[in-house]
């Protein structure tokens, strides 16, 4: 048995299934999002909270960027640029959607791509 079966096999529950990164990056994506976009309805009657979801939505980009930064990234370095370029429209556009010159919605659309491509979906043409 491989170190990492035994791992399972000990720490795993027998009802739980192993989870991908792919899935957990996915799932961290879908939360995020669906916070900012649960955010966006209250951002009149409780600001905090809608900063609060829009910062934590950077915060993940903001991570993101930092991994594809790292020489190390096994992604192909085309899809490392994009994504670092996403997280640096992504901070300019939240600045402007928190001095009320701009939208949430281009957010959630990136978002919501990534998370198909993390699904394995292409994008529509």
């Amino acid at each position: 048995m491989t170190v990492s079966q035994l791992a399972r096999v000990a720490y795993g529950s027998p009802h739980t299934p192993v989870r991908s990164d792919r899935q957990n990056e996915y799932d961290l994506f879908a939360r995020i999002t669906r916070a900012l976009s649960d955010a966006v309805t209250r951002r009149e009657t409780d600001f905090p909270a809608f900063a609060a979801a829009l910062h934590d939505n950077l915060v993940l980009w903001r991570t993101l960027a930092a991994d594809v930064s790292e020489e190390g990234n096994a992604l192909p370095p085309a899809l490392r640029a994009r994504l670092f370029y996403l997280y640096e429209f992504t901070a300019s556009h939240s600045r402007k959607v928190l001095a009320g010159e701009a939208g949430v919605t281009v957010l959630l659309e990136i978002n919501t791509s990534v998370m198909r491509g993390l699904r394995g979906e292409r994008a529509a043409t």
